[in-house]
């Protein structure tokens, strides 16, 4: 089960189209904020733009997954990655963070796409097929169906790990990103998945 539930998480998490707030306008955005308050199953999160969102989680099973601090040494040949970075002149990615999957989540969104953490961001799910030390910092060569990148992972780079994680850790002053809140009929806002960084960590994705 816990398998199918990293699975189903990181499957959304990595797939659904880059839309941000306050583009409230639009049927689901991604949310990156702070929770202010529970109230049941409901939270009332501070996004990073400065607005109040009502955020109901619902369905059956609504899927918790925690991100915790891992390190450069956890990037290895082999693992696979998601790498939100900012394009190099030279055509290389410089790392502004990196999650490592679990890996029954391998080849979940793989590919490179746009992304919204910061402008020209982009979001890289690969492969890492080779890591060095270079003189910037670490240089990893990530392969994906369609195409390799050059990614320099710096000392300033987040990296992080998907976990299990569980609604009982999600309390005021959690940090969250939310990556498919659907506006519901009353002003508010619906999700079935919510991430968010253990130990005050900040989802840096």
């Amino acid at each position: 089960m816990l398998r199918r539930l990293l699975v189903a998480s990181a499957a959304v998490a990595f797939a659904v189209p880059a839309l941000v707030l306050p583009a409230l306008a639009q049927e689901t955005v991604r949310v990156r904020g702070t929770v202010e308050k529970v109230d049941g199953s409901t939270l009332i999160v501070k996004s990073r733009d400065g607005a109040d969102l009502k955020i109901a989680v619902v369905g059956d099973k609504p899927v918790y997954t925690a991100l915790e601090k891992a390190s450069l040494a956890d990037i290895k040949p082999g693992t696979y990655i998601g790498v939100t970075s900012l394009p190099q002149a030279d055509g290389s990615l410089k790392a502004v963070a990196v999650h490592l999957f679990p890996e029954a989540a391998r080849g979940t969104g793989e590919g490179h796409r746009a992304w919204d953490q910061q402008p020209q961001s982009m979001m890289t799910n690969a492969t890492v097929e080779t890591a060095v030390a270079g003189v910037d910092g670490e240089v990893i060569m990530v392969k994906y169906k369609d195409g390799e990148k050059k990614v320099i992972v710096t000392p300033q780079t987040a990296i992080v790990r998907m976990v299990p994680g569980a609604a009982v850790d999600v309390k005021a002053g959690t940090k969250v990103i939310i990556f498919a809140a659907t506006k519901s009929g009353d002003g508010g806002w619906t999700t079935q998945r919510v991430t968010y960084g253990k130990d005050g960590l900040m989802p840096p994705m």
